[in-house]
Parts: C-alpha cells; structure tokens; sequence
C-alpha cells in the first residue's frame, strides 16, 4: 500500500516546481471543440523552431549524456535492490514501476520538453493501458506514467538494450518471442494468470513495434486477448509530437511539444472471441480519430 502511494506520489503533475518540463508561458487555454479536431487544433498551436544548427546539436547531445549517466546510476541501485527482492517476484515489479517514476520524469526533465497531460482521472484504474509507439521518448514517458503495480509486455530482445533492458527483466516483467506464435500465446497466458493472482495492471504496445514515420501501425490481436482472459478494461494513452521530439535514426532530440492523453476506460467484461477483429478495429480507429492529420495512417 505505501509503495503504492509513493509511486503515485512520484507521478502527480504537482511536483512541478521541482521536476516540470514546461513552463507557465507553454500552458495555453483552449477553447472546447469535437474530439475529432482537438488534435489537429492543438498541433497547429504547439509550433516549434526545427533547428539542426550545430549549438541545438550540441545541447542535445549533452542532454543525451545526462540522461544516460542518471539512468546508469538509477539503474544499478535499483538492480541492487532487486537482486536483494529475488524471493519476492511481485514485489520486484512494483518497485521497478518506482524505479519508471523516477527515471522516466527525470529523463524528460533533462530533455526539456514541454508536456501535456490530459485525461489524468483515468491513469490510476487497475487496467490494461495501451499505448501508440513512434520514439523512444514513448518509453520514458510509459515509465513515468503508468500506476505503480503495473507489468509490462515487450518483445524477447528489449533484454539486449542497455542498462533498461537488464533491469526489466530483473523488474520480473514479461518478454514475449514474436517469431514463436505458440510461445507468444503462452506468455499471453502467463500475464493474464499473472494479473489476476497479484492484482496488476498491464501495459503493452498493440503496433507491436515502433512506427518509422510516426503514423499509427495496425494493431496485433495480443492485448485483445489479454482483456478477454483477464476482463481488466483497457485505458488507451495516446501520445503526440514525440516521434517529431527524436526521430528514428538520429541523436539530436528536438523541442517539439508533447501531449500525453489517457482516454476513459473501455468495458471489456462483456467482449467475446467472436468479435476479436471488431474489437481491435475499434480501437484503432479511436487512436486515429484522437491522433493528429500527420501520425494516422494513410488511407
């Protein structure tokens, strides 16, 4: 329960004297509109200067450097603590989403960019969170962002990123061999059994894998099949700007604006497997209709 409150605590919006990304002059009121042009509104108003002169290089270079030394200390002291958790497999995840919470905020403090959150009412639910996937900046903001108790689902290699990697597999969270149809649905099973026993949540990225462009990928059947064992609802978080932040391919991270937005949980208690292709429709065509012109895909 305490661990719980501290992650909390480490993820609340009102620690920004200390820790926040933007500033006063970056938080613009809007007035209301349909949520199909909210989107679009909001990436005409959040404009930013797309420099590649060799002073912005520079900065994010160091930037960079930051965030690898802090992660790099982060991280051996909560290896440390997780060898000390190796009997307690459920506890090494919950303070793996404490290690998330603080070296995911303190990343994107170091990178700078500004950040909106929306939708926060919903980030605490025991579910199934989903998430669009475009930049590694995804991932530290999946890690400052999602409850604490939360597992997560990641492709078998992640084992081989630096420093991250070896520490979610100590975080005792699940590795999935997409090359393996049999072994995936396996591990499917074992997360779902997993949930249920411990009272997790779960956190996995239905593209399953990360998009070049920006645009949104079509969905994999994976977390469609999580709910359906588990019967958590699914909460999508929606994320924009950030494959304009750090593109594919490259080491200058830019100071485009970022919008996390969780959407209100979907009810999946009365799904059926009948309608797995339905269900995975919907959900797409939610995250496209909640996504900027620039990240949905083409028609």
């Amino acid at each position: 329960m305490e661990s719980s409150r501290f992650g909390t605590f480490l993820r609340s919006r009102r620690m920004e004297s200390f820790l926040s990304t933007s500033t006063d002059k970056s938080v613009v009121e809007t007035p209301k509109v349909s949520v199909k042009d909210e989107s679009e509104q909001r990436l005409r108003m959040n404009v930013f200067v797309d420099d590649d002169g060799w002073v912005p290089v520079i900065i994010s270079w160091v930037r960079i450097v930051t965030c690898f030394v802090f992660m790099m200390v982060t991280t051996i002291i909560w290896a440390l603590t997780m060898l000390v958790l190796i009997p307690w497999p459920y506890e090494r995840i919950r303070q793996g989403n404490i290690y998330g919470h603080v070296t995911g905020r303190m990343l994107m403090w170091i990178l700078g960019n500004p950040i909106k959150i929306e939708g926060t009412e919903h980030s605490n639910k025991r579910a199934i969170y989903i998430s669009n996937h475009a930049s590694p900046i995804d991932i530290f903001l999946i890690m400052w962002l999602t409850p604490t108790g939360t597992v997560g689902i990641a492709k078998k290699e992640i084992i081989w990123y630096p420093l991250f990697g070896q520490l979610y597999v100590l975080a005792n969270h699940l590795r999935i061999d997409r090359s393996n149809p049999t072994a995936a649905i396996e591990s499917m099973k074992q997360a779902s059994r997993a949930v249920g026993k411990n009272n997790l949540s779960l956190i996995i990225f239905p593209e399953g894998t990360r998009s070049k462009n920006g645009r949104l990928l079509p969905f994999k059947k994976g977390f469609v099949h999580l709910a359906l064992q588990s019967r958590l609802p699914i909460v999508p978080m929606v994320l924009t700007g950030t494959h304009l932040a750090w593109r594919k391919g490259s080491l200058h991270v830019r100071p485009a604006p970022l919008t996390v937005k969780y959407l209100p949980p979907i009810n999946t208690e009365n799904w059926t497997v009948s309608k797995i292709d339905d269900y995975v429709k919907m959900l797409h065509n939610l995250y496209a209709e909640n996504l900027p012109k620039s990240q949905r895909p083409l028609p």
